[in-house]
């Protein structure tokens, strides 16, 4: 049974930042099948306002986030990317504000079945400030036989709105959003900038749009993960194989997917990512050529200028200096 000897605030009305030796618990609800970037990105936001309010006050944390599961132990995203868990029974409420964010993913249907998580969203909805279903996590709270309760902030008023309907897609980024609210109430609004600009999409390069991918229903959430993966790891050698495991899939049938429905094939995915940090490491650092070419997994500045010539003709040098970087 959660030990909870008084209500956390429902209402986050305050302007005032609170002060940063407070402690706002994060519960992130996940099950097998959850849709993990979503919830990275949360985490993200809640470990940055970490890093920055531990610059200004070395040993403090303002925010403590649980990932939560039924049994606990390690579960496998929709990606089959793993992440460790603590069991939510094990899981003890605290005096301090809570918010609860319940992951989505295609998992979500099975996991309405387990009475071991729908018991624990009822007994932790009355104690938590926020509860926030991100996409299919709506369908664990229907489960539960309860509602949400956003963030006051975005609505307007000074009542949690038990009530605001969920809208899938739009909801998910709304989690993203409460979560950026919640930092600028609690810390203020130039913290919460620095967190949501560390987050932002990166600056524009002649190769963003082929690397740059949205919310598009076309593109599943495995090959989206794949090309996310090949996006983080530019930076050396991959082989096909590794991102077909990524995606769970066979090779043959990987690169027919990946061609499919991102428009390219795999390899000149990773290129076109590789190019894209290159052109973003030209304009944003002074760092040599060579040694940006092989931050950027391209062997040398010989094989980059070649590559500069024959997408862009132009050279890396030159394309520092017309950007208004100086060599």
């Amino acid at each position: 049974m959660d030990v909870v000897h008084t209500l956390p605030r429902a209402s986050r009305q305050s302007s005032v930042p609170m002060p940063s030796n407070a402690l706002t618990r994060v519960d992130i609800a996940l099950f097998n099948g959850f849709a993990l970037l979503m919830v990275a990105e949360i985490i993200e936001i809640f470990q940055k306002a970490n890093s920055l309010v531990a610059a200004q006050r070395p040993g403090r944390v303002r925010y403590d986030v649980s990932l939560l599961s039924a049994a606990g132990g390690r579960i496998a995203s929709s990606s089959l990317v793993f992440v460790w868990t603590d069991d939510v029974q094990s899981h003890r409420g605290t005096n301090d504000t809570h918010l609860l964010f319940l992951a989505g993913g295609a998992g979500a249907q099975q996991a309405c079945r387990d009475e071991r998580l729908s018991n624990w969203v009822r007994r932790r909805h009355p104690f938590s400030a926020i509860v926030h279903p991100i996409a299919e996590g709506q369908l664990l709270l229907r489960a539960a036989g309860l509602p949400g309760r956003y963030c006051p902030l975005h609505y307007g008023g000074n009542e949690a709105h038990d009530l605001h309907p969920a809208r899938s897609q739009k909801e998910a980024l709304g989690a993203i959003s409460t979560a950026l609210r919640v930092v600028e109430e609690d810390l203020g609004a130039d913290l919460a900038q620095q967190v949501a600009e560390s987050i932002a999409p990166q600056p524009t390069t002649p190769f963003s749009s082929s690397v740059t991918l949205g919310a598009t229903p076309q593109i599943s959430e495995k090959i989206l993960a794949s090309a996310r993966w090949l996006e983080a790891n530019v930076d050396r050698p991959i082989s096909i194989e590794d991102a077909a495991q990524v995606a769970a899939m066979s090779e043959r049938n990987f690169l027919r997917r990946f061609k499919t429905e991102i428009g390219m094939t795999p390899s000149d995915y990773l290129l076109r990512a590789r190019l894209n940090m290159s052109c973003r490491m030209l304009v944003e650092s002074r760092l040599p050529v060579d040694k940006i070419a092989r931050r950027c997994g391209i062997g040398g500045g010989g094989q980059l200028s070649k590559l500069f010539r024959k997408y862009l003709a132009t050279t890396p040098t030159d394309y520092r200096r017309c950007k208004g970087m100086a060599p």
